[in-house]
C-alpha cells in the first residue's frame, strides 16, 4: 500500500467519523448539554487520550523544546478551542447539513491561507471552485429559514463558518509541526491549551451537562461515548496521520465526505427535511471541491512542482 493511498483511506475512516459527529453533537445540543460543557468534554477527554497515545510514541521523535509546547499550547487556545466552540454553538441553532456544507469550505480558506504564506500558487481552477463554493454556501444562508428543527440558521452557520475558518488555519499550522514533533506531541498540547482556555470560560458561562446524569447505556450517554471517543480522538489521530503523508489542501477536501455522510444521517434520523435549494448547494460545495482538487493535482504534476510536504 502507497503511503498516499494509505493517507486517503486514513482521512476516509477520520471524515466518516466527523459526518456522523455532526448528527450525533445536534441530538445532544442543547438538550443534553450546551456548548461550552460540550467542547469542554470533548477537549478533557481528547487530550487524555493524545497524552496516553504520547507515552506509547515518545520515542519516536525527539522531544519538544520550551519554545514548541508553548507555541503548540497557544494554537490550541485559539484555533482547537475556537473550531469546536464556533462549531458546537452552530449546531444549536442550525441543522447537521447546513453546518456541513460550510465546514466543506476548508479547501477554500486552506487555499487562501497558503496563498497569503505564499506556498501555493495562484491558479484559476482553483479560483472558480472557491468562487461556486461561495455560491453554495450563499444559496444555503439565502433559503434556509427559522423552523422547529433550526431555531436561528443565520446565527448558527455565521458559528459555522467562523468554524470551517478556524479549522482550516490548524490544518495549515499543524502542518509545519508533524513531521518533526509528531503527532502525539502536537495534538496533546494544542488539546491542552484548548481543554485550559475552555475551562477558563465554564467559570463564567457555568456547566449544563444533563447527559452525564443518565445511565450508562441510556442513548445519550452512548452517542455521547461515541462524541468522544471517535470524532475527538480516533478521528484527530487519523488525520495526523494522513497529514504526514497528503499536502494540506488535499487532507482539507475530504471535509466534502462529512457534508455527503451528515446528510444521509441527517434524513434518516429527521433532523432536516428535504430542499431543493439545499440539495443545489450541496452539489455547488461537491462542484467546487472537485475543481480545486483537479487544479491540485495539476499543480502537483507540474514540473515545477514542489514534492515536499511541509511546502503544502
Amino acid at each position: 500500500m502507497t503511503p498516499r493511498l494509505k493517507g486517503n483511506l486514513e482521512m476516509f475512516a477520520s471524515k466518516v467519523f466527523s459526518g456522523l459527529n455532526e448528527n450525533a453533537l445536534k441530538y445532544l445540543l442543547p438538550t443534553w448539554m450546551g456548548a461550552i460543557s460540550g467542547v469542554m468534554m470533548r477537549l478533557t477527554f481528547g487530550t487524555a487520550f493524545f497524552w496516553i497515545w504520547g507515552f506509547f510514541t515518545r520515542n519516536k521523535f525527539p522531544k519538544p523544546s520550551a519554545r514548541d509546547m508553548l507555541s503548540l499550547f497557544f494554537i490550541g487556545v485559539v484555533f482547537v478551542f475556537g473550531y469546536m466552540w464556533t462549531l458546537l454553538e452552530g449546531l444549536s441553532y442550525t441543522t447537521p447539513i447546513s453546518s456541513s456544507i460550510f465546514i466543506s469550505l476548508q479547501p477554500v480558506w486552506v487555499y487562501i491561507i497558503c496563498l497569503c504564506l505564499r506556498t501555493e500558487q495562484l491558479s484559476w481552477g482553483k479560483v472558480l471552485g472557491i468562487l461556486i463554493g461561495f455560491g453554495g454556501a450563499l444559496l444555503c444562508v439565502l433559503t434556509q429559514h427559522s423552523s422547529d428543527i433550526a431555531s436561528d440558521p443565520f446565527k448558527g452557520n455565521m458559528f459555522c463558518l467562523a468554524s470551517s475558518v478556524l479549522f482550516a488555519g490548524y490544518l495549515v499550522i499543524e502542518k509545519r509541526y508533524l513531521p518533526r514533533l509528531g503527532s502525539a506531541v502536537v495534538s496533546k498540547w494544542t488539546f491542552l491549551g484548548g481543554a485550559v482556555a475552555t475551562a477558563v470560560l465554564v467559570c463564567f458561562t457555568g456547566w449544563d451537562a444533563p447527559v452525564l446524569h443518565q445511565n450508562f447505556f441510556s442513548t445519550p450517554m452512548l452517542v455521547l461515548l461515541f462524541v468522544l471517543i471517535f470524532p475527538s480522538s480516533v478521528s484527530y489521530l487519523l488525520q495526523d496521520f494522513a497529514l504526514t503523508k497528503l499536502p494540506a489542501t488535499v487532507v482539507a477536501l475530504y471535509g466534502d465526505l462529512i457534508l455527503i455522510v451528515a446528510a444521509i444521517a441527517s434524513y434518516i434520523l429527521g433532523q432536516d427535511r428535504f430542499s431543493w435549494w439545499q440539495i443545489g448547494a450541496i452539489l455547488l460545495m461537491l462542484v467546487s471541491v472537485y475543481l480545486v482538487e483537479v487544479a491540485e493535482r495539476k499543480s502537483q504534476s507540474s514540473p515545477g512542482a514542489s514534492k515536499a510536504p511541509a511546502s503544502k
